[in-house]
């Protein structure tokens, strides 16, 4: 009888003890979840500034390219590309 007279009280403290550790495990979880939503938000952040700067500089390259300053680019470098003499070094030593 006095081993059931020690467990009643130590049923009463483990009630309130297991109670407290549960709420901690939860807060926990909390936390846990809040940190890797807060990670996530930040990662689709950053991707979407990258995509942003990404289409960003792709625009920059069609205007490029659908400008008319481009086939004088293209003009220039074939120019660059043909065989001519090349002129006489310019002298330095007066």
């Amino acid at each position: 009888m006095s081993d059931v007279a020690l467990l009643i009280p130590l049923a009463a403290l483990a009630i309130p003890i297991s109670a407290i550790w549960t709420r901690h495990r939860q807060k926990i979880a909390e936390i846990q979840i809040n940190t890797a939503t807060t990670l996530s938000a930040e990662k689709a952040a950053q991707y979407a500034q990258h995509t942003a700067e990404l289409e960003a500089r792709v625009r920059v390259l069609e205007r490029i390219v659908t400008d008319g300053g481009y086939d004088l680019s293209n003009q220039i470098e074939a120019l660059r590309h043909e065989e001519r003499p090349l002129p006489p070094p310019i002298r330095t030593d007066h």
